[in-house]
């Protein structure tokens, strides 16, 4: 009986399922790779974890330790003060009126759609075409990048109040991005770099053949092949516009345009005036609140990402963009 146990097949075939073969299929393997996603899923979800966790307490599962993740008692007190402070509720209905609608719109969508199409223009520039001085300017793309945006706010500052006097209007967000200076330009240059330098030369010549010209050869050839970067660059340059907080500080305060960080940098002060007006005290007992309206503010992408998880996804792994 124990010869049985000890026998050469059962002990591959244990082997086989603890190890499988080559460290891949083997159930060992399968614990250990499920173990360190969920260690490093639950590090990246910990602070939205946290966000929404903390939104739902009032001050006395805030002031208890032994509160850590589920309240005592749901309350949606934070939420309904966070709607009347941040006036979502008139925001939303606005949306129905046109000069409302009109300027949701061009706040994300036209900076984002300049930016995509000069992307696009000059990373097919540089992958198709050759001219002087062609490697020294894409390393000056590549410094571009590499230099921090706040060092050539400044200088936009001064240019767009003088001579341009443009402050305060949408054209401070559409004027750098339909030249290719926009929020992470140089990226969005590089990944149509990249991707348009894949596309057989060959096509192109045969497109010439036919009698194209060089924008029908851009149209039918580069843009029609090119729908994978387009749909990353565009949607990348929707989030980060959406989330622009540095820039619409700088070039937008004090204006009807706005972005929602320039709005939630005022929810706290907004709430500080509310509260005074009632003879509240302002503490930092007031975390659960500013966490709701933080969750209000990025609710709109967390459903941009829901929606277009798929998209997001694929676009990520065909054009090779990481870290962002």
């Amino acid at each position: 009986m124990l010869n049985k146990f000890k026998s050469p097949d059962l002990k591959r075939k244990t082997k086989s399922l603890l190890f499988g073969k080559g460290m891949k299929k083997g159930l060992l393997a399968k614990i250990a790779i499920y173990v360190i996603l969920s260690v490093l899923g639950f590090i990246f979800l910990y602070p939205l974890f946290y966000m929404i966790s903390t939104s739902f307490k009032n001050i006395e599962d805030l002031l208890d330790s032994t509160v850590i993740w589920i309240p005592n008692k749901l309350t949606l007190e934070n939420y309904r003060t966070a709607l009347m402070i941040l006036d979502l509720p008139r925001s939303f209905s606005d949306l129905f009126k046109w000069n409302s609608l009109y300027k949701t719109i061009v706040v994300v969508g036209a900076p984002s759609i300049a930016a995509t199409v000069s992307s696009a223009l000059i990373g097919y520039g540089f992958a198709r075409f050759r001219f002087r001085f062609k490697k020294v300017l894409l390393i000056c793309v590549v410094i571009s990048f590499i230099i921090p945006s706040q060092i050539i706010l400044l200088p936009q500052f001064v240019w767009f109040n003088n001579p341009l006097n443009i402050l305060g209007t949408i054209w401070t967000y559409i004027l750098p991005a339909i030249s290719g200076q926009g929020l992470n330009a140089a990226v969005f240059i590089l990944i149509f770099y990249s991707f348009f330098s894949m596309i057989p030369k060959s096509l192109d010549e045969s497109a010439y053949i036919d009698g194209a010209n060089e924008t029908q050869v851009f149209w039918h050839i580069g843009i029609k092949l090119s729908i994978q970067p387009i749909v990353i660059v565009f949607l990348f340059n929707i989030v980060w516009y959406w989330n622009d907080y540095y820039r619409a500080s700088f070039f937008l305060s004090g204006s009807d345009w706005t972005t929602l960080p320039l709005q939630l940098s005022k929810f706290e002060s907004l709430y500080t005036i509310l509260a005074n007006s009632q003879e509240v005290q302002m503490t930092n007992l007031y975390e659960p609140l500013i966490l709701a309206g933080t969750i209000l503010t990025v609710l709109p992408l967390l459903l941009l990402y829901f929606v277009f998880q798929r998209m997001f996804t694929e676009s990520i792994d065909r054009t090779g963009i990481t870290g962002e």
